[in-house]
This record gives structure tokens, sequence and C-alpha cells, in this order.
């Protein structure tokens, strides 16, 4: 089997290089790594840097869209290119994610198994600490402690899920004829948030499963965020407002709610989500 990991960046170079470094010492190292880099002409050389066989790699450039990340259509790109390239398994993996030494083997595994056929595979993702140096192998398994937010089954094990709403796309594996099914992301998705959410809303409607995958550990790199993003505000309205006009609910509730509380929106009496400031 041909299994080949997407990444999609803009700046995070030492995230990357990290990245290349645990996919590297991977019990099952990828046959390719396809990384779409978004308005970032340096991600090239990053990659060549890191990369010992650069025929692994392959880097592919795109533009941004009026300054916003086009991670839908990034991901979507990553997968075509992959799959020309011949393979049978994706695995979406984060620029922020260091691969699990057994992540790779594990998707791989969950990937072949038939109860699986065409699902959306998920595994366990760790939020590290600062670390001022490398990562080592050693230090991430001690590290180990996954997300309590979603599933996290035993070593081994595969578990269905029905919550769909619970889906990352930051480390996830697809058989190349479930990405078919799928679809890929929705491309009318720009800037933070959405994209991911709206994919798995697709994976449902569309009778793909999704399974928990005990095991295949990633590790998220620390950076600083906000919480609520508020940073990402417009974005996250802008992408609430298609989501809901694609489905017909509200994604992202719990930072609407956040921000409708800090003044940042409104909802107006027909039930739309108002950014303030923002004409009717």
């Amino acid at each position: 089997m041909n299994l080949t990991v997407v990444t999609v960046v803009s700046g995070r170079h030492e995230h990357l290089r990290e990245q290349i470094r645990g996919l590297a010492r991977s019990t099952r190292p990828p046959d390719r790594h396809v990384v779409i880099a978004m308005g970032d002409h340096r991600i090239v050389d990053v990659v060549a840097d890191v990369v010992a066989d650069t025929g692994t790699a392959t880097v592919r450039y795109i533009d941004t869209v009026d300054g916003r990340l086009p991670l839908a259509h990034a991901r979507n790109l990553g997968a075509q290119v992959a799959v020309t390239q011949g393979a049978d398994i994706l695995l979406f993996l984060d620029v922020d994610c260091i691969p699990g030494p057994e992540m790779a083997a594990t998707y791989e595994r969950a990937c072949t198994d038939s109860a699986n056929t065409m699902s959306l595979l998920c595994g366990p993702v760790t939020y590290l600490p600062p670390h001022p140096e490398r990562w080592s192998e050693e230090e991430l398994i001690a590290h180990t402690n996954p997300h309590g937010a979603r599933p996290n089954p035993a070593v081994g094990a595969v578990e269905s899920g029905s919550n769909y709403d619970l889906f990352w796309s930051l480390s996830f594996a697809v058989t190349a004829p479930t990405w078919a099914r799928l679809g890929g992301f929705f491309e009318g998705y720009t800037g933070y948030g959405g994209e991911d959410t709206d994919l798995a809303a697709t994976a449902r409607a569309s009778g793909i499963g999704l399974r928990w995958v005990g095991g295949a550990h990633a590790y998220h790199q620390h950076h600083a965020v906000s919480s609520p993003p508020v940073e990402h505000v417009d974005d996250i309205v802008r992408n609430a407002r298609l989501f809901h006009h694609r489905w017909n609910r509200w994604p992202m509730e719990g930072w609407l709610a956040e921000f409708e509380r800090r003044g940042l929106v409104a909802r107006t009496a027909a039930g739309r989500i108002q950014r303030l400031g923002e004409p009717l």
C-alpha cells in the first residue's frame, strides 16, 4: 500500500521540520509526503534542508486568498497530487503535529481492515507544552496525554463513532476510494474554522463511517493561541454562515456564544449571526 502524508503550511517552519523528523523515525515511514505551501515560497527550502531523500517529498505553492489561508483548497490539492502519484492511503497531518512512531503504521492497519471500509479514521492528539529543543521520540511518548474531548481507544482498538462534530482535520486518514466518495473539502471556506466540520457533515450525509483509532498518536506542538480565537472572528463568522447555509445549523457554537458574550457578534431576530459594526 502506498501511504502518503499531506501537510498544508504557511510559516511554522520549525514545526514543519519537527514533523518531517518525526515521519523519518516512524516505524512505517510514508512513501510520499506532499506539502502545500500557502503564500510561503520558503517552504521548498525548509523541506530540502530536512528531507534526506528528496524523492519522497513534493512541494506545491499556492497563493493566499485576500490574505486568508485557503486551507480547504490546499488540502484538496495535496490529496489530488497524492492520488496522482499513486497513493492508496491519504494521511492528513497539520504542520503543528509530530507523528508518533507508530501513527502511520496504525492508520495503515485500520485502513486495510474491511471493517473500516469507507470511513474517516481519526487518532488521538496530545497537546504538548512549550519545549525549547527538538522533541525526541522518548519525550513524546512520555508526554502522551490525549485531549479529553475525543475518544481514546486502547492501542490496537478501533471504535465506531456517531458524533461527527468531534472530527478534527489535524490528524486523520482515509483510503483513496473514501476520499473520492467524499469529494474533498468544500472550497468555499477560506481562513480559520468550519471546513473540517463541513467535511465530517459531508461524510455523515454520504454514509461514510467515523472510526477512532487507538494508538495512532499525533502530538500537537505548542504555539500561542487565544480562546476563543478572537483574532479570527471575521473568518469564523463568515465560515459559520456558509456552514449554516449548507447544513441548516450553526457550527462552532461555543466560540460564537463567547463572541456574543464579549460583544463581538450578535444574533438578529431572524437568527442570523451579525458581526457588530458590519452593515445589515
